[in-house]
């Protein structure tokens, strides 16, 4: 084998690329960090106990997943990846009752008989018809208009409802208007909202409602869609509950389970986590604990 010397010249212009190379090299950018579990609270030790056992609830968890939970009373918040766009199932349902609830008020008139049956199956049973009944009479934009005029920025109202676009962080403002006076909808309309929301059939009553304490007064809707595209699960679960004199709220969406029971079981693990912390002096109490087997029917897709 014959050997070629590298020329001084050669040799001289390889080290030079070398050198303008290696500031590029060191100027390329960390691979992103992904979401963390963020709480503050006015409660001494609180925030940094719910990080802790939130975290510890997400590890090993498949897919994605949203979270939002509000206690007012301790000024104590936690998000996780509470922007991100979920598929919203049939969490639409309760943005379609707040739509109906703001458009009465505008038009300065009561429910209609019919409006208070088709309300009552699409929370209580989460019945697809009656909620498409409902959002063809409000019509799509008068959805959207309604999301708007409440904040929620980044819920987009799709026409195959199923497939609209939520956020845990807009799920705690839907949530916010039926719990606390506001502008958009009067104490009679909120209270009908969470009686609503009291009286889901005890089939679908699974999710954040896990771990609350004997004796909390729940609030809950839940939705689930396993999308053709992908056949991937999207489980979802907001809920109010007033314990001890006081009301939280909490929103834990999920995305890319490979099973429906995978996504109950993320939603589940959260809701007991945040229970247990915000309510310590029953932390070793009777607690609530949801169906084994919850049912509803899925709603429609693209």
């Amino acid at each position: 084998m014959t050997h070629h010397p590298i020329s001084r010249r050669a040799l001289t212009a390889a080290l030079a690329a070398a050198a303008l190379a290696a500031p590029l090299a060191m100027a390329e950018p960390a691979a992103a960090a992904g979401p963390k579990v963020v709480c503050t609270s006015a409660k001494k030790g609180l925030a940094d106990k719910l990080t802790k056992d939130i975290t510890a609830a997400l590890r090993g968890r498949a897919g994605k997943t949203g979270i939002a939970f509000s206690d007012p009373a301790s000024k104590t918040t936690c998000t996780y990846d509470a922007d991100r766009q979920f598929d919203s199932a049939s969490v639409f349902k309760p943005i379609v009752l707040g739509t109906l609830l703001w458009d009465a008020e505008q038009h300065k008139r009561s429910l209609t008989a019919r409006e208070k049956t088709l309300a009552k199956k699409m929370i209580t049973e989460s019945d697809n018809d009656s909620t498409t009944a409902l959002r063809n009479q409000l019509t799509t934009a008068r959805i959207t208009t309604f999301v708007k005029t409440a904040g929620m920025t980044r819920t987009v109202p799709n026409q195959t409802w199923g497939t609209t676009q939520i956020t845990a962080r807009d799920e705690q403002k839907l949530l916010a208007l039926f719990t606390n006076r506001n502008k958009l909808l009067n104490d009679k309309s909120r209270a009908y909202a969470l009686d609503l929301m009291n009286k889901v059939i005890a089939s679908q009553r699974w999710g954040t409602p896990a771990g609350a304490p004997q004796g909390t007064k729940v609030y809950v809707k839940n939705g689930w869609l396993q999308r053709s595209k992908d056949g991937l699960w999207r489980v979802h679960s907001i809920g109010a509950f007033t314990t001890g004199g006081r009301t939280y709220t909490m929103s834990v969406l999920t995305d890319g389970n490979r099973t429906w029971q995978g996504g109950i079981d993320t939603i589940q693990a959260v809701a007991r986590a945040i229970h247990r912390d915000v309510n310590p002096a029953v932390r070793h109490g009777k607690l609530i604990l949801p169906p084994a087997h919850p049912q509803e029917v899925m709603p429609p897709q693209a």
